[in-house]
């Protein structure tokens, strides 16, 4: 009841002033029309009171608005009327209520003149009794009214400014294609530079030392009848660059998809990743059901990287790993309690895991200020 009582005080008090503060935006969204128009200036400031709506709806706060323009002019023109005569209601009721409580001990002390209005028009005040009654009754009524009407038009006003500042369907349709294609383009110069340094590895590392084991069989078979201790340590050298070999393909391989995925599946992968991770780790993977491989290497990469950059970078000495399925979206959140202050120009991975989420249309938030802590939220799309 207590903490009812107190959500309710903490949505009036916010409100009121969200409110108040959109009188007087209304007023100077209307002085600075004039000057609006210019895209830059008309942006920077709906951006701003996108934020504000956010806050007081308590959501999560978006980024600089960028809708079209004749939304953009639609949201000025609401903005400028509903700000000022949301505000105005607010100040009324409000401005009466603290009027009429600091009046009501002290309608003795009003001129004479004036008592015959007293708290209610045509109500002379001719005494303690009539003063306390029609005061008290007065009070009470602007109170109620300011207490009720307060959240809810603040609320009102601010789910309006979100509505006219976020992109229509086609808006978002259009910026998704956007997106997409420049994220295309990315997994595509990601994937040849990738299949680059797979042809590069194989090249100079696994096929130069099959060569070397073929030329040294070669030779051991034209001295198997004259020199068989030649023989025997050129097999012995043909038999330790074939494990060489096959290590080196075997590290190759896990750049393309870890078989410990095929093996254990992703909550045993990520398990084994967070028992020999440097720093203790907390694992928590729910049913994540039928995930397409794709998805489970990306998930598999980002929390590998996530950890390398937490025990390289941040200084963090605990890691949290959530792993689960929200619908038809794989969602991977990786925190650390380190420093912080992460950025992807720096080269610390996170560019890396941008590329690979975004490959596959998912999307990637990096909350990281500076003293911590570092939160990776990575959302997958793996189908119904």
């Amino acid at each position: 009841m207590n903490d009812h009582r107190g959500g309710r005080l903490s949505a009036w008090w916010r409100g009121l002033g969200y409110l108040l503060g959109g009188l007087g935006t209304g007023a100077a969204t209307l002085v600075a029309l004039p000057v609006l128009p210019a895209p830059r200036a008309a942006r920077g400031w709906a951006s701003w009171h996108r934020r504000r709506a956010d806050r007081l709806l308590l959501a999560a706060p978006s980024g600089p608005v960028r809708v079209g323009w004749w939304r953009l002019l639609a949201w000025t023109g609401s903005h400028a009327v509903t700000g000022l005569a949301f505000g105005a209601f607010t100040a009324l009721c409000a401005g009466n209520t603290v009027t009429t409580a600091v009046t009501l001990p002290l309608w003795w002390a009003l001129p004479a003149g004036t008592r015959a209005g007293g708290f209610a028009a045509g109500v002379p005040l001719t005494g303690w009794g009539t003063a306390l009654t029609l005061g008290t009754a007065q009070l009470a009524a602007f109170a109620a009214l300011t207490y009720v009407a307060v959240p809810l038009l603040a609320r009102l006003h601010a789910r309006l400014c979100v509505l006219l500042l976020s992109p229509s369907a086609t808006e978002r349709l259009a910026r998704q294609v956007a997106t997409l294609t420049e994220t295309r383009a990315g997994a595509m110069s990601a994937h040849g530079a990738e299949l680059r340094r797979i042809e590069r590895d194989l090249h100079d590392g696994t096929q130069a030392r099959l060569v070397a084991i073929a030329m040294r069989l070669g030779v051991a078979r034209e001295l198997l009848d004259e020199q068989p201790e030649s023989v025997s340590r050129l097999l012995a050298e043909a038999q330790q660059g074939t494990e060489d070999a096959m290590a080196e393909l075997r590290a190759v391989i896990r750049t393309i998809y870890p078989p410990i995925l095929a093996d254990r599946g992703l909550a045993g992968a990520l398990a084994a990743l967070a028992a020999g991770a440097a720093i203790t780790t907390d694992l928590d993977t729910a049913d994540c059901g039928d995930v397409p491989a794709a998805v489970e290497a990306v998930a598999y990469f980002t929390v590998a990287e996530a950890l390398t950059n937490a025990a390289k970078h941040s200084g963090a000495a605990r890691a949290d790993v959530r792993v689960g399925r929200d619908g038809d979206r794989l969602t991977v959140v990786v925190s650390d309690d380190g420093v912080g202050g992460a950025d992807e120009s720096r080269g610390t991975g996170l560019a890396g895991i941008r590329h690979r989420v975004l490959a596959l249309d998912g999307t990637v938030r990096v909350h990281s200020p500076v003293g911590g802590p570092t939160v990776i939220e990575v959302g997958l799309p793996c189908g119904s």
